[in-house]
């Protein structure tokens, strides 16, 4: 009789664990609630120049180009501002990566052949440039 009774409470626990499992996954499906959160965008010069001065006090707005003026394709001043900083951040991206595949070419090669007569990859040992270098002229091409 006492057994019986501790059977039936273990079944219950994992039925509960098993209930509790399942409603803590279906929470990670479920829509997010929307909480908006407004991001200003600084688009106009006089925005560039006060965000300048908030950030480096003392250097504060410096566009010796001109550029934040220049109003590409014929566009506006927004637009240009825009265009900018949508390419700083693309050549960001783009220096980043180009930095990690130096640092991975540098430290790793494959394990096979570079070429089909059998020609291996430059060594690990060398530099980057000395990589670079030794590399057959084909394979620069």
């Amino acid at each position: 009789d006492h057994y019986l009774d501790t059977d039936i409470i273990r079944s219950t626990m994992k039925i509960a664990a098993f209930v509790l499992a399942l409603a803590g996954s279906a929470t990670a499906f479920s829509p997010a609630k929307n909480s908006r959160q407004s991001v200003q965008l600084s688009e106009t010069k006089t925005d560039l120049e006060k965000m300048a001065g908030d950030l480096n006090p003392i250097v504060k707005f410096w566009d010796p180009l001109g550029v934040a003026d220049a109003g590409y394709w014929g566009k506006s001043d927004e637009a240009t501002i825009g265009w900018l900083r949508q390419s700083e951040i693309k050549h960001g991206r783009v220096a980043m990566a180009a930095f990690v595949g130096h640092v991975v070419q540098s430290n790793f090669h494959w394990p096979w052949p570079m070429t089909m007569d059998g020609t291996p990859f430059p060594s690990t040992d060398l530099s980057p440039p000395e990589q670079w270098d030794s590399l057959p002229f084909a394979s620069k091409a």
